[in-house]
């Protein structure tokens, strides 16, 4: 293992273990939907090697603007890592337009497809640009994408 992929599996470690965004289980939207702020959930489950993710996303009442991500979940340091580091992008943005998360989304999952021919851009991604060697593993892909995906579809609902 080369120094790089050394100081990504340590980054991709660290964010399993002290995470962001992560709440605990039971939260309630309810002060959210008090003050006209759009929420909603999505649970999502890796049937291939149990991950399970519920992920929260509030968006502005005008729907534009991704506020917040928080996420309950479990499963192997890629999948809890990949949601933490999600957490983290939006919440190093304050407020996120929904164009851009979404375009966010797209581009990662371009990426983690492309079996290690696209790397993720440092710069766009953060943190979560360490997962992009998760993309030669397509077993691990889908841990990876799970809070993506989660994402993606509580945004859709919101």
């Amino acid at each position: 293992m080369n120094g790089l992929e050394s100081l990504y599996q340590e980054l991709i470690l660290d964010h399993s273990k002290r995470t962001h965004g992560k709440v605990l289980a039971g939260e309630s939207a309810a002060a959210d939907e008090a003050d006209g702020s759009r929420v909603a959930s999505s649970y999502q489950r890796n049937p291939i090697c149990g991950d399970e993710i519920t992920l929260r996303v509030r968006l502005s009442d005008d729907g534009t603007t991704v506020d917040e991500v928080t996420w309950d979940g479990a499963g192997c340091s890629i999948s809890q890592a990949s949601a933490s580091m999600l957490a983290a992008l939006i919440e190093e943005e304050g407020r996120m337009p929904r164009a851009e998360a979404s375009a966010l989304v797209d581009g990662f999952r371009v990426a983690l497809r492309s079996r290690g021919e696209i790397p993720l851009d440092e710069e766009v991604y953060g943190d979560a640009a360490a997962l992009s060697g998760v993309s030669k593993f397509t077993a691990r892909v889908k841990c990876a994408m799970l809070a993506w995906v989660a994402f993606e579809d509580a945004a859709a609902r919101a």
